[in-house]
């Protein structure tokens, strides 16, 4: 094993998935220095953003969310045109299609949302989205909303791609380390104690993912980081999937997806959301395992029916899964904590850490600037929880909530 690159850094960031990489990138390239990001793991992105799908959609109900979406594209454009190590970022665009008017009138209010930041969109006849993914049955699509700068990325490459570029720019990186504590001196963060010695710093940035809670629980703090179950599924190759079709999502049967390794990967958000307790589990230890749930990705299949029904039935070369995090008002937790000054969180993604990662960066890089947080920005405190009352019970139900109306809310 080898020998801690130091030990003392300005910032140690606790998790090396899409956003924690992210983070530190971001960090690098606004002129920060003394970095360093520590994983258990024995590389970057193995863990909950290698289960990822992919997809990054820009298109969002609120501004300040389509504006961070739109940054982590251009993160992601960035490194595939410059980076040593890509991405594997394809901007192939994506779909959205409505099957009721209710959604028809959700993507109208998109699309002003997206017209508002500048994030080119359209609203095509479907004769064009027939063009663009031959081998869908849309007859029974309302409308369509695309959006040409939308595309997927291979998670894995992502982190790593972060990774190659955080090294060039002075990043340090200690994998295969586990923390253990979080060294507090009369009230502020003063370090990261590991399995291989104790490190002195002055900000320790929380982006373990399924492992936020724990991590926050180290410095006093209890915060309601839900991990929730997800699934995915990728079929066998077939004939006619060309990789350069759109991803596509139906809000209607809350369902998404691309085509992946020749054929097609599906997901979608089930109606009664299945949660881990993040106190039944300890640091040291993984998440639950996941077994496929075949009755709910049978469901999937199901409902894709109708708009591909070539998926019914169809051989699976893989499934998809893993415990990305939600939180009980859907939004980010981004910031400082004012009752622990130096401790910064940087998790409860809500299913958005991969293609987010970006933007997350970003306001992290806000959050600890001397210049006046936005009241988004504000809004994203983990002080919303450690400094209000709030129970288990109903901040899990709530995370669960923001889990199963995925594509009914803001997010």
């Amino acid at each position: 094993m080898t020998e801690l690159p130091g030990t003392e850094f300005e910032f140690v960031v606790i998790g090396g998935g899409a956003v924690g990489c992210g983070v530190a990138y971001s960090l690098a390239k606004s002129g920060k220095a003394d970095i360093l990001l520590i994983d258990r793991a024995d590389d970057v992105g193995t863990v909950t953003t290698s289960q990822g799908a992919g997809l990054a959609g820009q298109m969002r109900s609120s501004v300040e969310r389509t504006k961070l979406a739109m940054h982590s594209v251009q993160t992601f454009r960035e490194l595939q045109a410059h980076a040593a190590v890509e991405p594997d970022w394809k901007e192939v665009g994506s779909l959205r299609l409505a099957l009721s008017d209710e959604v028809v009138a959700q993507f109208e209010a998109l699309k002003g949302v997206a017209d508002h930041c500048g994030l080119e969109s359209a609203m095509i006849h479907i004769a064009e989205a027939k063009e663009r993914w031959p081998p869908m049955d849309f007859s029974e699509v309302k409308a369509v909303l695309w959006c040409p700068s939308d595309g997927y990325m291979l998670p894995k490459s992502v982190a790593s791609s972060y990774r190659h570029e955080c090294e060039r720019m002075g990043v340090q990186f200690v994998t295969s380390t586990s923390v253990d504590t979080i060294e507090i001196e009369d009230g502020y963060v003063t370090g990261v104690g590991t399995d291989r010695g104790k490190l002195r710093c002055r900000y320790a940035i929380n982006a373990a993912g399924a492992h936020a809670y724990h991590i926050g629980q180290l410095a006093g703090l209890e915060l309601p980081i839900v991990p929730v179950r997800h699934e995915y599924f990728v079929t066998v190759d077939w004939d006619g999937l060309d990789p350069q079709f759109p991803c596509f999502r139906v809000p209607d049967l809350t369902l998404y997806g691309r085509v992946a390794d020749g054929g097609m990967l599906l997901g979608g958000w089930e109606p009664a959301a299945l949660h881990t307790d993040p106190r039944q589990f300890p640091l040291g230890a993984k998440a639950p395992p996941i077994e496929p749930d075949w009755n709910v990705l049978g469901s999937f299949e199901d409902k894709m029916a109708q708009l591909f029904p070539a998926v019914r039935g169809s051989e699976k070369s893989r499934v998809g899964k893993g415990w990305p995090t939600f939180t009980p008002d859907g939004q980010f937790i981004i910031g400082e904590s004012s009752r622990v000054p130096g401790f910064v969180m940087a998790g409860g993604c809500n299913a958005h850490g991969i293609s987010g990662s970006g933007g997350i960066g970003q306001l992290l890089v806000e959050s600890l600037s001397d210049e006046p947080s936005s009241s988004y920005l504000e809004g994203l405190s983990p002080d919303r929880f450690t400094e209000t009352e709030w129970d288990w019970a109903e901040a899990t139900s709530r995370a669960r909530a923001v889990y199963e109306t995925y594509y009914g809310i803001e997010t």
